[in-house]
């Protein structure tokens, strides 16, 4: 089907915008096949918002009669006079936490609008959202796509190479469609043993290596939950490969993101856990940690809060601990400290799953490996990770990354060569871009859509020259110690650069900083000189 279809009123004079931070505007709306263009008409503006229908989250309609007809004063006229003389409103919430209201002159132009705009916002088809059509000028679709592959991941942990292997046993995708085509496993362990302990796994998510460390030599791998279901079934093959994950040690630890009561729970449901008869040298650790739905809501009643516009602060600090959200950051990075204190100071190899292996599991795999590892902490390192663990892999939870990611900026402000704009960016691409370094779910996806031929890579633009130097932090001092985060509540803080982005004190705090940051590159150049 054509873009033009879903298309009724193409543009529409006389439209009055309200947004946050800028006084209201009249102009001329324009609506394409992928972007919402407002332009102010007035003299000496030429201010222009380009709004990527991909962000719009949802589109509210209200009509206002003209307030002549609604008090009677003509009431000789007629229905289609009226008509003429309503205007409607659509307020727009974005995915950015952004609220925008339009005032259209004429329902029915209004109603198509909205109509346009609910349609084009949510595409089913993935091929036609924009980032298959943006052709920025000075980019080429035969620019090279991404920062790391598997075997670039491999090739440059030279250390491994004697008890782990690269293999290609999914190179189809059909050992494990959320995988990528190679992985990292212990060399004792064939392919033709990886094909069964992938069946024993949910989703065929059998242990992987995710993460070595060069300090004491001990991994971090990821998994789904085994499927041992009610009669306790047992696969020699994935036993052998944890064992052989952990050759030359006495013990491993296998931190499992869900309670013992939801573990035991699943098991009656076809999943379950690692029994300790069958895995005698790992030892479990239940961590509960909320996903899916609950999250969702969390965040729901997080956005409501911060868009309250209620002077009283009691009410304001009472919705912002409803919403918990400041809980679930303190257990992800709880439970990625511990991830990191049994890798970084135990000596220990770990395993990491929940029930998919997805959400949870990459949220502290990749945290943890912040934690320990400074090499993640450059602009580039960090970019790197999130290409490895999340873009590679489905993952509901990035939002909540980010904002721990944040914490860790914000506790340790020298540790991170990346700066706080860069989160931000981050977690505006996710929802809506440009480039195609966040569509789809998979590898198996991407490439049966041919993103990586068809699109741009988000992350080589933020590397070059230009961008670079806005998303580094001057302040970054290389540290080759692990960070170890504070996690009581009252070092924990409300992400205001994000969840109050829109309000005139977090404008006011950026460009503070954004001055702050300009002196000390300028000192930093001084030194130099």
């Amino acid at each position: 089907m054509e873009f033009s279809e879903h298309i009724k009123t193409a543009n529409v004079e006389d439209v009055v915008l309200q947004q946050p931070l800028h006084p209201p505007s009249k102009g001329t709306l324009c609506i394409t096949s992928h972007h919402l263009l407002f332009s102010d008409r007035e003299e000496d503006s030429g201010r222009q918002v380009l709004l990527l229908l991909r962000n719009i989250d949802a589109v509210e309609k209200s009509s206002v009669e003209n307030l002549v007809n609604y008090f009677g004063l003509f009431p000789n006229a007629g229905r289609s006079d009226r008509a003429t003389e309503s205007s409607g409103t659509l307020v727009i919430k974005c995915k950015d936490l952004r609220v925008l209201q339009l005032e259209i002159p004429g329902m029915e132009q209004c109603l198509n609008i909205a109509q346009s705009i609910e349609t084009l916002s949510c595409l089913a088809c993935v091929a036609e959202m924009y980032p298959f059509f943006y052709r920025p000028s000075n980019a080429s679709l035969r620019d090279q796509w991404g920062l790391s592959t598997p075997e670039r991941h491999y090739t440059e942990m030279e250390a491994l190479h004697e008890r782990w292997r690269l293999s290609t046993v999914n190179q189809d995708y059909s050992v494990c469609p959320s995988y990528p085509p190679a992985v990292i496993v212990p060399k004792a362990i064939g392919d033709d043993a990886l094909k069964m302990a992938a069946k024993f796994r949910q989703g065929g998510r059998f242990p992987v290596l995710c993460y070595y460390h060069r300090k004491n030599g001990m991994v971090i791998l990821r998994s789904s939950q085994p499927l041992t279901g009610a009669n306790r079934k047992r696969c020699i093959q994935d036993e052998l490969l944890l064992q052989a994950a952990i050759e030359g040690s006495d013990k491993g630890y296998i931190i499992d993101t869900r309670s013992a009561q939801q573990a035991q729970q699943a098991r009656m449901m076809g999943g379950g856990f690692e029994s300790k008869s069958c895995y005698s040298s790992w030892k479990r650790l239940h961590r509960h940690m909320e996903r899916g739905k609950t999250l969702q809501e969390s965040l729901i009643k997080l956005v409501e809060a911060c868009g309250d516009k209620s002077p009283n602060m009691d009410r304001w600090l009472s919705k912002l601990e409803n919403s918990k959200w400041l809980s679930h950051v303190q257990t992800a990075l709880s439970t990625a400290g511990l991830l990191a204190e049994c890798v970084e100071r135990d000596g220990r190899s770990v395993l990491v799953h929940g029930s998919e292996g997805t959400g949870s599991t990459l949220l502290i795999s990749t945290l943890a490996q912040l934690i320990m590892d400074p090499s993640c902490r450059t602009l580039e390192g960090f970019l790197t990770l999130l290409e490895r663990e999340f873009v590679q892999q489905e993952c509901p939870v990035f939002l909540l990354l980010l904002d721990c990611v944040w914490q860790l900026w914000y506790q340790f402000p020298l540790a991170l060569g990346f700066s706080e704009a860069l989160l931000l960016r981050l977690a505006t691409e996710a929802y809506s871009s440009d480039y195609g370094t966040f569509l789809c779910n998979s590898d198996m996806e991407r490439c049966a859509l041919q993103v990586k031929g068809k699109t741009h890579c988000l992350f080589r633009v933020l590397l070059k020259p230009r961008e670079r130097e806005q998303y580094t932090n001057p302040l970054y001092e290389p540290n080759e110690l692990a960070i170890w985060p504070s996690v009581h509540p009252q070092s924990l803080q409300l992400w205001r650069g994000f969840f109050l982005r829109w309000t005139q004190q977090t404008l006011h705090l950026e460009l503070v900083q954004e001055d702050i940051r300009n002196m000390v590159i300028e000192w930093g150049k001084l030194a130099l000189s």
